[in-house]
């Protein structure tokens, strides 16, 4: 089989292709700058897996292309979770319905957990605590939770090489910048594409942003039967500003769960709790 497929054609998931050896589980070495996909807007039909195998069309069918995406950055409670899939060209068919989570109901991403880990080689998802984002900044705990789920990754993969990430948005935030406070971060393993709107374009990205929002939203349910954290409702909200989640935080303070660096409603003492 070679690795050419036929110009204009769209490639089938389980279609391999093939090309030059990669070996070890991060074969490509250290990411260089991301490079931003050449499409632009939402495929018609869905996520697909054209991005995903014109990555893997130069390398070993052994090889894995890493689907990446974060839920929760603009939340005022709560981590900052990455989410990371690997899929290889040896892709089965994509799950029936999988899309961008923020376009299915609770219930459909619920429902999609079970089959996108059955059909990606392996899947993580990475959490960076409020506290984090406190201390490091939203950025770097972004980074922090992606390196906790490709870890959780390349443990599943049983040697296959990872060849390429494909991220969701125009920012390559896996870049460790170039200064004293990033010094710590490990780099990222791959070169990196950035897609726009890649969670509705990109099958694999898709897939982690699923799997990340389900178990974020998972965590924030949990809190929100705690005490501690009732007033907040933080099982509808999320940890997102809503009027009723600002105007708890405005009458109770903020939570263990919230970001004090950010811009929190200033507690008002005497205010009726909502």
């Amino acid at each position: 089989m070679t690795g050419a497929r036929p110009a204009g054609r769209r490639p089938v998931a389980g279609q391999a292709s093939a090309g030059p050896p990669a070996s070890g589980p991060l074969a490509s070495g250290p990411a260089s700058a991301a490079q931003p996909a050449a499409a632009s807007g939402p495929a018609a039909s869905g996520p697909d897996l054209t991005h995903e195998f014109d990555l893997l069309s130069a390398c070993a069918p052994g090889g894995v292309v890493l689907g990446v995406d974060e839920v929760g950055r603009g939340a005022l409670a709560g981590p900052v979770t990455v989410g990371v899939c690997a899929i290889g060209a040896d892709a089965g068919e994509i799950p029936a319905g999988l899309n961008d989570s923020k376009m299915l109901s609770p219930a459909a991403r619920e429902a999609l957990v079970g089959p996108s880990r059955s059909w990606a080689v392996s899947i993580g998802v990475g959490h960076g605590t409020p506290q984090e984002i406190d201390s490091l900044g939203i950025m770097a705990a972004q980074r922090l939770a992606a390196g906790r789920a490709l870890a959780q990754v390349l443990a599943g993969l049983a040697g296959r090489p990872v060849v390429a990430t494909i991220l969701d948005g125009t920012h390559n935030w896996l870049a460790v910048p170039d200064d004293l406070f990033a010094s710590a971060d490990d780099p990222w393993p791959t070169p990196v594409t950035t897609v726009v709107k890649g969670d509705m374009r990109c099958a694999s990205v898709a897939a982690a942003s699923v799997v990340a929002k389900v178990e974020r939203d998972g965590l924030m349910t949990e809190a929100s039967a705690l005490p501690e954290f009732a007033p907040y409702g933080l099982d509808g909200n999320k940890g997102y500003g809503s009027t009723k989640h600002r105007d708890a935080i405005a009458a109770f303070g903020p939570s263990a769960l919230h970001r004090v660096s950010w811009r929190l409603p200033a507690r008002q003492e005497g205010m009726m709790a909502p």
